[in-house]
């Protein structure tokens, strides 16, 4: 009850945030549409954040023919978890990592990059996968693929601000109706982005701690995650994700922008070191 009432407050403070950069670009009238798109962006999240994500990432379906052995351990570790047999998407991407989306159990999705498919042992695949169907069990999914929307929309509305301070703004002594000016918005296109990923932050890092717990429970072996959190880190430092997004770097198992050192002064993972440190303080299940 009390992460449900966390991470709704959270993503209330992103709604607002949307409706305060709605209020520097256009003053009440502004506001007004910021908040009607906050909430169409909510209720199209809710149903179509799925679709959002895995498009961004050029995912596609993942079929038992091609991937027998993901699509039985995938099989066994949802019987274990007690969840339904979620669908599975490969990601077109050479850095390994992996995440799960979706609304609820029923409808969640577990998308993994084909580097990572290369990369990790069958028993390592298993304890990544096992850490992404407790995202699922736990009901994570839905928050950061919420989350991930809303960031998204927050990153472009301080885009736009900061195209338009740069070439003069609008409303721009009109402070009566609650426009901002060049100031406010040059204000808004530097915080905005950072109070977004701080938001994500906050939703992000505890749940990975106990995502890795859980997955360690479901597949009985924490040591496999733990061994694959190692390679996984290695291999992002030295193969960072070209094309991934900082709204949606709270849903990979690993920070997939560890490479760029500005981005990991707001990461939106724990430190990988104490996750698997955690993993092998625990015993065998």
């Amino acid at each position: 009850m009390e992460n449900k009432f966390r991470t709704t407050l959270l993503l209330a403070v992103l709604t607002a945030l949307i409706i305060f950069i709605g209020r520097l670009f256009g003053g009440s009238q502004g506001m007004v549409i910021a908040f009607v798109l906050a909430v169409v962006m909510n209720v199209g999240s809710y149903w179509f954040s799925d679709k959002i994500v895995l498009a961004m990432y050029r995912a596609q379906p993942l079929d038992e023919q091609r991937a027998p052995e993901i699509y039985r351990i995938v099989r066994d570790l949802a019987a274990q978890a007690d969840i339904p047999m979620p669908r599975v998407y490969l990601i077109p991407q050479d850095t390994p990592n992996a995440f799960a989306t979706g609304r609820n159990p029923q409808h969640a999705v577990v998308a993994v990059t084909e580097g990572l498919w290369r990369l990790l042992t069958p028993d390592e695949i298993r304890g990544v996968l096992a850490h992404e169907l407790a995202h699922v069990k736990n009901r994570d999914i839905l928050i950061s693929s919420i989350a991930a929307t809303l960031a998204g929309v927050v990153m472009i509305l301080a885009n736009m601000a900061r195209w338009t301070a740069i070439f003069g703004g609008f409303r721009g002594g009109d402070d009566e109706e609650g426009g901002g000016g060049i100031i406010g918005l040059l204000v808004t296109a530097i915080l905005a982005p950072i109070a977004a990923m701080l938001i994500q932050m906050a939703i992000s890092r505890s749940r990975e701690y106990l995502a890795d717990e859980t997955g360690a429970r479901i597949s009985h072996h924490p040591e496999s995650l733990a061994s694959a959190l190692e390679k996984l880190a290695r291999a992002s430092q030295r193969l960072p994700m070209h094309d991934a997004r900082p709204e949606t770097a709270h849903m990979f198992i690993v920070n997939p922008l560890s490479g760029k050192s500005l981005a990991n002064l707001f990461s939106t993972h724990p430190p990988i070191e104490e996750r698997i440190r955690r993993l092998r303080s625990m015993r065998q299940y």
